[in-house]
């Protein structure tokens, strides 16, 4: 028996998100305002008092998730993960909570993170898809075809549970592959109301400039195993670490691989923490005999 925690990654903001933690605690008090000088704006204000809109924008959303998430995770007593892994964003998240990272040098990374993403949205134009319905390798087999056929950018980005799969690719890359989904049986294809082609080529930009940062970055040894997205698995080497954050911006969130992984390894105890319940809800459909709770 294992306990696991699992960070969020974006989509899960809301308005008004941490507040509760700011009003209660002096020690989440001194995080907020470590991260907002971190981050050089008054992230905390616009997490407490903005609107969803202000909170959707990707330079915005990326330091606010991390920072509810990172602080409800240092207010839990005792919290001893044996393994973490992270959705996209929320990686950044488990290597603070593994010790990979401290948490000044986890906030810089995603701050540089989110404005790399940010400018190669704006450079390199994108959407992403969620396909339902449909088995991951058809969508692999699709996106491949539209990407032959075609010329324009598609690939499976987030392998998020079963018959849920995110594509990820050009504007028009999207509409022929969303149609394709659905001429092959998808009960849905809806395109995300997102602001670019997150884990694609077309993110190439933002991995080089993110990996530029990494190199710059003290990593530590984890105290536990991290499952990272692109290879589903954990991963416990330092180096091996770096390397797949770096090519996490270009390669698949592969969330489906790694729950199933971490079950196999002995995780009967799943806590989410962070902002919403999008993960509790992605595991049960993956597993429904281990517990899921959360922690906002």
């Amino acid at each position: 028996m294992k306990h696991a925690y699992v960070f969020p990654g974006q989509g899960s903001q809301f308005p008004g998100m941490g507040k509760s933690h700011y009003d209660k605690s002096a020690f989440a008090k001194k995080l907020f305002e470590q991260g907002n000088e971190i981050a050089g704006f008054r992230l905390s204000d616009i997490m407490f008092t903005g609107s969803e809109a202000d909170l959707k924008q990707t330079n915005v959303t990326q330091p606010a998730i991390f920072l509810h998430s990172v602080i409800a995770f240092k207010t839990v007593d005792n919290a001893r993960p044996e393994m973490v892994a992270g959705h996209s964003l929320g990686e950044l998240s488990a290597l603070v909570a593994n010790s990979v990272l401290s948490f000044e040098d986890g906030m810089r990374l995603v701050i540089i993170r989110s404005s790399a993403m940010q400018k190669a949205c704006i450079s390199n134009p994108g959407t992403m898809a969620a396909v339902l319905g449909l088995e991951d390798e058809q969508v692999e087999s699709i996106c491949r075809e539209v990407e032959s056929k075609t010329g324009e950018v598609l690939v499976a980005a987030n392998f998020n549970c079963p018959g849920q799969v995110v594509i990820s690719g050009s504007l028009k890359g999207i509409e022929i592959g969303c149609e394709k989904m659905k001429a092959a049986g998808a009960r849905r294809a809806i395109v995300l109301p997102v602001g670019g082609a997150f884990h694609s080529p077309l993110m190439e930009p933002a991995r080089e400039e993110l990996k530029t940062a990494i190199e710059k970055t003290t990593f530590y040894n984890p105290a536990c195993p991290v499952y990272q997205n692109i290879v589903g698995k954990a991963v416990v080497d330092k180096e091996e670490i770096k390397k797949n954050l770096i090519d996490q911006l270009t390669g698949p969130v592969r969330w489906t691989q790694s729950i199933v992984a971490m079950i196999a390894d002995g995780a009967t105890h799943f806590t989410e923490i962070g902002p919403g319940k999008v993960l509790q809800g992605l595991i049960g459909k993956i597993d429904k005999t281990v517990q899921t709770l959360g922690v906002e």
